[in-house]
C-alpha cells in the first residue's frame, strides 16, 4: 500500500496470528475509510485484542500485513503509533495528577510542540465538558469522567486513528450515552477515524461500517443495516409449555428454522405480523408468550454463530494488561 492510497486509514490483508497450535487470527482482511467509525465485534477471545495489538504494533503478526495511514505495522511502528491514539479498557491514567497535568504529561510523551501544549490541552478538556474539573485530581473522578480524559488523552498529538477498547466497559447507561454523544463527534470535529470493539451489540449502531470476527475469522462485514439484512425479516420468539414440540412441530409445519435461548423459541419471518397468527393456530394453547421486533445486531450475531455475543463475555483483562504494560514499555 502506497502512502498515496490517502482515503484509507486501516488496511489489513490476509492477517494471521498463531500461538503454537493455536490460530488466534485466521487470515482475516478489511479496510477502513478514513473519518468513519469502524466497529470490531465478537465474543470473548474471537481475536478482537490481538488485532488491536497488531495494528498498535503491540504484537507481531505470524504473516500477513497491516498498515495505518499508509505506514506498514511492521516496517514503520514508529510512524504508526504517532499515527494512533489508545484507548484501553482499563484506566492507565496517574490518578494522582490532576486532569491537567496527566495531558500536559501525555503531550511531552508524543513530542507535541512546547507552543502548542497549553492551547490542545484546554482545547479536547472543552471537548469532553472537563475543562472546569481540570486542577482536580484524577482519583476523584467518577468512571465515566476517566473515560472521558482517556478519550482527550489520545487526542492531543492528533492522531489520524483513534482505537476505542470496549470503550463504554463498567459505564452506568448514562455515562455511556454521554460518551457516545462525543464520540460520535469525533471524526467530523478533530478529523479523526475511529476503530472500536464493544459487546454491546446497541452500541454498535453507531458505526458506519462493522466486522464480525469469531474464532478469528470475520464472518460476516457491512453497514448496521446491511448485516441486518441477513438475518432476512422479522425475528419472532415465543415461549412454549413444551418447547421440544413446538420446535419440531414449526419446523416441519411451518418449514422455518428454529433457535433456542433461555427457554425461548427464536425464528425469522419475512412478515411476522402474518406469521404469529399461525404459530398460535398451530400449537393452540402450548403457547405462553409471543414477541415480534425488527432485526438488531445481536440476532444477526445469533444467526451466524447459533449464540449471543454475550453469553460467552468477559472482559480480555489479561490480555488488555498485557497490552498496556508492552504500550508503556515502548513509550
Amino acid at each position: 500500500m502506497s502512502h498515496s492510497e490517502s482515503n484509507i486509514a486501516i488496511k489489513v490483508k490476509n492477517l494471521v496470528k498463531r500461538y503454537n497450535h493455536i490460530l488466534a487470527v485466521n487470515d482475516i482482511s478489511f479496510e477502513v475509510e478514513e473519518g468513519t467509525i469502524f466497529g470490531f465485534l465478537g465474543p470473548n477471545g474471537a481475536g478482537k485484542t490481538t488485532t488491536i495489538s497488531i495494528l498498535c504494533t503491540l504484537l507481531s503478526a505470524t504473516s500477513g500485513n497491516a498498515y495505518i495511514a499508509g505506514y506498514d505495522c511492521t516496517k514503520y511502528p514508529s510512524e504508526v503509533r504517532k499515527s494512533i491514539g489508545i484507548v484501553f479498557q482499563d484506566s492507565t491514567l496517574d490518578k494522582d495528577l490532576t486532569a491537567y497535568e496527566n495531558l500536559v504529561f501525555h503531550a511531552y510523551l508524543y513530542n507535541v510542540p512546547k507552543s502548542e501544549i497549553k492551547n490542545r490541552v484546554e482545547s479536547v478538556l472543552h471537548f469532553v465538558n472537563l475543562y472546569e474539573r481540570k486542577d482536580e485530581l484524577v482519583k476523584k473522578y467518577s468512571g465515566g469522567m476517566k473515560r472521558k480524559l482517556e478519550v482527550a488523552r489520545g487526542l492531543i498529538h492528533k492522531p489520524q486513528v483513534l482505537f476505542l477498547d470496549e470503550p463504554t466497559l463498567g459505564l452506568d447507561p448514562q455515562s455511556r450515552a454521554n460518551l457516545w454523544d462525543f464520540i460520535t463527534k469525533l471524526p467530523k470535529e478533530h478529523n479523526v477515524t475511529i476503530f472500536m470493539t464493544t459487546h454491546y451489540m446497541d452500541e454498535a449502531e453507531v458505526c458506519d461500517k462493522i466486522a464480525i470476527i469469531d474464532n478469528g475469522k470475520i464472518i460476516a462485514s457491512g453497514s448496521p443495516e446491511e448485516l441486518k439484512k441477513i438475518v432476512g425479516g422479522d425475528v419472532v420468539s415465543i415461549t412454549t409449555k413444551d418447547n421440544l414440540y413446538a420446535r419440531k412441530h414449526i419446523e416441519n409445519l411451518l418449514k422455518l428454522e428454529v433457535l433456542e435461548k433461555n427457554n425461548e423459541l427464536y425464528m425469522t419471518c419475512n412478515q411476522g405480523e402474518t406469521c404469529i397468527p399461525d404459530l398460535i393456530r398451530s400449537l393452540g394453547d402450548k403457547v405462553l408468550s409471543v414477541k415480534i421486533q425488527r432485526p438488531t445486531l445481536n440476532d444477526v450475531f445469533l444467526k451466524l454463530t447459533g449464540k449471543t455475543i454475550r453469553e460467552d463475555y468477559a472482559p480480555e483483562s489479561n490480555s488488555t494488561k498485557e497490552s498496556i504494560r508492552a504500550y508503556r514499555r515502548k513509550h
